[in-house]
């Protein structure tokens, strides 16, 4: 099984290595692997619980205990997937985030 260090994660999806462990403390389902020294190790499924907490806390604006919550309830339904409509609103947004990069770096040159 493929495992991501925290720095890893953090590249794949945008979220902060210190936001990362506090989303551990909150949401119970998100629990990497730790080696003896204490560095944390994901697994796909983790990376996939992170994308869909981050998209509701950003997207749907839910407060992380919320989107716990959300998350639960996702997980006793068996939805606990994203459907196609929210991966493409979440792929839509991070494209219009690095559209509107490009432009700005484009202005400054």
């Amino acid at each position: 099984m493929a495992e991501f260090s925290i720095g890893e994660v953090e590249k794949e999806t945008g979220i902060k290595a210190h936001v990362l462990r506090y989303w551990e403390d909150v949401i119970p389902f998100i629990r990497p692997r730790k080696d003896d020294q204490g560095r944390r190790f994901y697994s796909k499924r983790d990376i996939e619980l992170i994308l869909r907490i981050k998209y509701l806390v950003q997207e749907e604006k839910y407060t992380l205990e919320g989107a716990g919550e959300r998350l639960v309830a996702e997980l006793a339904e068996g939805s606990g997937t994203p459907t196609t409509r929210e991966q493409l609103r979440m792929l839509r947004g991070e494209l219009m985030d690095l559209y509107a990069t490009v432009q700005r770096w484009k202005n400054k040159g």
